[in-house]
């Protein structure tokens, strides 16, 4: 398959297919790792509805062990899933799914329990209950692809620091939402 190597920056307003687009990917890789998944959350803002997005779906599948699925990369590997590794993140099995030449996925992969996971579900639950953050998020990454067309380097340090602040008052939220529930 002819990977592009130039990468150019897409964002769009958000397609009420990405939800199917999703359960069909979740599918594939229930399949290939069978009793390894734990669960598979849709997470990344094409999980949020009414905000922008690059058209790639993030799954975060949970499974028994990221290190027993390392064994299992052909099978992902059969159905365009492209391996690479941790990707600078410990503990994190990282995955592309290309289709027709594009991007058509980014799967984080993590094993139960791994603090990863309630970071990015906070993160998303928090910008689906908020929906004032996630326009002003949906804003900035329009505008940031505008400015960054061609340099996905530059388009994510440009929203760092917005992801990182919401981030934190997702987690806070998250926590207090926990605590009243108990």
């Amino acid at each position: 398959m002819a990977i592009p190597q130039a990468r150019t920056i897409e964002v769009v307003p958000h397609q009420a297919g990405w939800r199917k687009d999703f359960a069909g990917l979740a599918d594939e890789i229930a399949q290939a790792l069978g009793n390894q998944v734990v669960d598979i959350h849709h997470i990344g803002s094409t999980a949020v509805t009414a905000l922008w997005a690059k058209p790639i779906i993030d799954l975060l599948p949970v499974v028994q062990s990221v290190e027993a699925v390392d064994g299992l990369q052909a099978r992902l590997a059969a159905r365009g899933y492209e391996g690479r590794g941790e990707y600078g993140l410990p503990g994190r099995r990282y995955f592309v799914r290309w289709r027709e030449e594009k991007r058509v996925a980014h799967v984080h992969m993590y094993s139960v329990g791994h603090p990863a996971i309630h970071r990015h579900l906070a993160f998303r639950d928090y910008l689906r209950a908020h929906p004032e953050v996630a326009s002003a998020y949906g804003h900035l990454k329009s505008g940031n692809a505008r400015l960054y067309r061609q340099d996905p380097a530059a388009y994510s340090a440009a929203k760092n620091a917005f992801v990182k602040d919401t981030e934190a008052r997702a987690l806070a939220w998250t926590a207090a939402r926990t605590k009243s529930e108990h």
